[in-house]
């Protein structure tokens, strides 16, 4: 009888999905020389949503080349300010968080989410060791040695390790049998980006109201973006209005703060919903960004929180590589499902907890909510420590986040 070949790798790790978080994880791979492919078309249509990008996620950015080039179409988050708007009986004050009193510039910076796309987008052409193919894929199955993924152009791609990058429906995560739990909110989140006749001053503005948040967020220049957190009935109405009236409503929402507001380039509209995953491993898979979790778009966590997954898996497959493990072996993908864990999973009850609060007309929760604001604004020690963790938790960082370049802890 003939022995049948063995099949060869195409690559050390197969990276599905061409978002921000799949761009960011295969240039990071490839530049230390893993043979990486990255599955999937760019999509980088101008929708009105922005991305505010923390300190630790610009650190990363910056460590892979690709924040030069961004760092002029961004806006620094100096200040950021929570105004309890809703008709709450004990409504507390205002409560401004400034990022130098935990010694940085700035918590971070606001960009457009196609901008960065296009940037990883350009970056990852430049990059050796990095495959693109823009084929779709269409099965994932995994066998002792290697992974495979089918293409719809009917070929077959074959690693050691397959991540799952492919958005919230990701069918990557569904063949590996990673179960998901998903939830839904009476919400809709209006996103649009507005220029004005008032300075922000690097000032992010989030309103608490009844039906949710109302954020504006700096962009360069007299320009916000918005995140306006309201019924679907309410967001329908909005989407009805041209685009005059559209900004009127923006204005007199902020209490024209910003001054006179005018609406530039197109609006969005998302239903708000979350999703958690039952594990971010499996065998011979990894599941970061969207295909691991999703927001709310509240406290800018969302992709913070998916490039915390792509400096993570890094450290991980790059430390496996080390010891000459198998990278998509259990043992090698242990840390990253340890790590990722406790972080996901504490941001999702935090933010979907705040969420819940602010529908909830319970008069202890209100009460909650404004002695918790009112605590932050009056005890340094305190508010430092939630500026801090809302940054990252504070535990050891990845590498590429750390100020040393070693997984420290982040001391800020």
């Amino acid at each position: 009888m003939t022995k049948r070949n063995a099949p060869v790798a195409d690559a050390e790790v197969i990276v599905v999905g061409a978002g921000p978080a799949g761009l960011a994880l295969a240039i990071a791979l490839a530049q230390e020389g893993v043979r990486t492919v990255l599955l999937g078309e760019v999509r980088t249509a101008r929708d009105g949503r922005t991305v505010a990008l923390f300190d630790p996620s610009i650190r990363l950015l910056d460590a892979i080349g690709a924040w030069h080039g961004l760092q002029m179409q961004a806006a620094p988050l100096v200040h950021m300010r929570l105004v309890d708007a809703t008709d709450n009986l004990f409504r507390p004050p205002p409560v401004t968080f400034n990022a130098g009193e935990i010694g940085l510039d700035a918590f971070g910076y606001n960009i457009e989410n196609a901008t960065l796309v296009s940037a990883l987008s350009a970056l990852a052409d430049r990059t050796a060791k990095l495959v693109r193919v823009a084929a779709s894929a269409t099965a994932f199955s995994a066998g002792h040695d290697l992974a495979e993924v089918s293409l719809d152009d009917g070929s077959i791609l074959r690693a050691p390790l397959v991540v799952a990058a492919d958005g919230r429906n990701s069918r990557m995560r569904a063949d590996a049998g990673i179960e998901t739990r998903e939830w839904s909110y009476p919400q809709t989140a209006v996103t649009a980006i507005l220029s004005h006749s008032r300075d922000h001053r690097d000032t992010s503005t989030e309103f608490h109201t009844r039906s949710g948040p109302f954020t504006l967020v700096p962009l360069p220049g007299l320009r916000s973006s918005l995140v306006w957190v309201c019924s679907p009935h309410e967001a329908e109405r909005l989407a009805a209005l041209d685009d005059e009236s559209f900004a009127l409503a923006v204005e007199r929402q902020a209490h024209s703060m910003l001054g006179r507001m005018r609406l530039e380039g197109g609006r969005g509209s998302v239903p708000m919903s979350g999703l958690a995953v039952s594990r971010f491993t499996g065998n011979r898979i990894a599941v970061a960004g969207e295909a691991a979790h999703v927001f709310p778009p509240i406290g800018a966590q969302g992709l913070n929180l998916g490039i915390r997954d792509v400096a993570n898996l890094r450290d991980a497959v790059i430390d496996a590589r080390t010891r000459g493990l198998d990278i998509g072996s259990p043992e090698a993908l242990a840390p990253y499902e340890r790590g990722r864990r406790l972080d996901v999973r504490m941001r999702t009850r935090s933010v979907d907890a705040l969420n819940r609060t602010l529908l909830a007309h319970f008069l202890p929760a209100d009460l909650l909510r404004g002695a918790g604001l009112i605590a932050l604004d009056l005890i340094g020690p305190l508010r430092r420590f939630v500026m801090r963790e809302g940054l990252a938790p504070h535990v050891r960082l990845p590498r590429l986040m750390s100020r040393t370049g070693a997984a420290d802890p982040l001391l800020l």
